[in-house]
């Protein structure tokens, strides 16, 4: 969830790991550091890495999870089929220091209580991984990220000795609900995410599970339990704030989702009165409607079958964007309209009404915004199918 900054890059690949030997000291420190939201959209979750300091070696590192280059060959095309490749950087922590004080957002550190062997043990895993070979992992999102990287290393090195406690937690909470939480709901940002994501995004979330964020990573290592000689003890041992920034508010575009989507509904309400009153039907708007519905449904089913995107499967946004519509359009387009296609438009009203079932047993929870939008489709698609055989040119 950290901009990939070409400079960092290049000081990365030209640090060789070099310290994979050496043997970290009694005053050296391991931290869990957590940095507030950004301003894009993939900075509005936050970001996590592992710090590794050591004053007497004059070793300052950090372990970065989140690193990404645009400029990767294929990016995009590996981004649609879910491929997307992140890289684990190591670099000097002034460096990253830097990058997040430019961007004025909020860094803390937590110290971790660990044995001197508990921190070489952080200390050699962490070279291992940074290693050229070792460095590319497959993103995930929701189960594979920076945040859940930090969760799953040191439950690889502390073993049955750390227990993270979630007594402090909001229990109960689905994917999706955590995900809103981070995003304003009326972005395009948070729009788009609920739309391209399907039914696993609205299974409750394990505590384990919350720990994709940052923030609950954040809170998750501030309640944590670790034993030392058979004795529990708080896993952090101390917190510092490293940058006192504000937090960054989600910025909410001018035009939001539910104003385009309402004034869209009104202009297709109005339309739909002016040809019913007229006992005509304006070919342009079903035109658009069908296509735009049938184009982003013909995505979500290329999402949902031909990516690896875990949460893309069993997406019931198909039932208002249906696929077929961008076959279907073309037959919208002749004088006398056949009867199949009135027979079909009943289906997409059929689509339409399972959505509210849905939507009321949480098999699937739909964007807010979306309700302009599903209701002027629902009365174009009601007029075409009592009109549709009797249209003159």
């Amino acid at each position: 969830m950290k901009k990939n900054y070409f400079l960092i890059l290049l000081f990365a690949f030209l640090l060789n790991p070099i310290y994979s030997q050496v043997q970290l000291s009694v005053y050296s420190e391991i931290s869990i550091v957590t940095a507030g939201p950004g301003e894009e959209l993939y900075e509005s979750f936050g970001h996590s890495a592992i710090r590794i300091k050591d004053p007497v070696l004059n070793l300052d590192l950090i372990y970065n999870y989140g690193m990404f280059d645009f400029n990767q060959p294929n990016f995009y095309t590996n981004f649609a089929k879910g491929n997307m490749i992140y890289s684990l950087a190591r670099y000097d922590f002034k460096y990253f220091l830097a990058s997040y004080k430019r961007d004025k957002r909020w860094l803390k550190q937590q110290v971790l209580n660990l044995t001197q062997q508990e921190r070489q043990a952080y200390f050699i895993f962490l070279e291992r991984n940074a290693l050229p070979q070792n460095k590319n992992y497959q993103y995930d999102p929701y189960f594979d990220n920076c945040a859940t990287k930090l969760r799953d290393i040191t439950k690889d090195i502390l073993g049955d000795k750390v227990v993270f406690n979630d007594e402090t937690l909001e229990k109960k909470l689905t994917f999706r609900q955590l995900t809103n939480h981070e995003i304003n709901w009326n972005s395009w940002g948070t729009f788009g995410l609920n739309i391209i994501a399907g039914t696993k995004l609205d299974q409750i979330a394990t505590s384990n599970e919350y720990m994709y964020l940052p923030d609950y990573i954040y809170s998750a290592f501030k309640n944590a339990t670790v034993y030392i000689k058979n004795q529990p003890t708080k896993l952090v041992k101390r917190e510092d704030v490293l940058l006192n920034f504000k937090e960054k508010e989600p910025k909410v575009s001018a035009f939001s989702p539910l104003l385009i989507f309402s004034v869209l509904a009104l202009l297709v309400i109005f339309i739909t009165y002016k040809d019913y009153k007229k006992n005509k039907r304006t070919k342009w708007l079903d035109f658009t409607l069908f296509f735009i519905t049938g184009l982003i449904g013909a995505i979500l089913v290329f999402l949902w079958f031909f990516s690896s995107h875990s949460t893309a499967p069993n997406n019931f946004n198909l039932l208002w964007a249906f696929a077929p519509n961008l076959l279907v359009v073309f037959f919208l387009r002749k004088k006398y309209s056949q009867d199949w296609v009135k027979r079909y438009v009943l289906l997409l009203l059929f689509f339409l009404l399972l959505i509210p079932i849905l939507w009321m047993t949480k098999i699937q929870v739909f964007p807010i915004v979306l309700i302009p939008f599903l209701l002027l489709l629902f009365i174009r698609y009601l007029f075409l199918y009592k009109k549709l055989l009797t249209f003159k040119k």
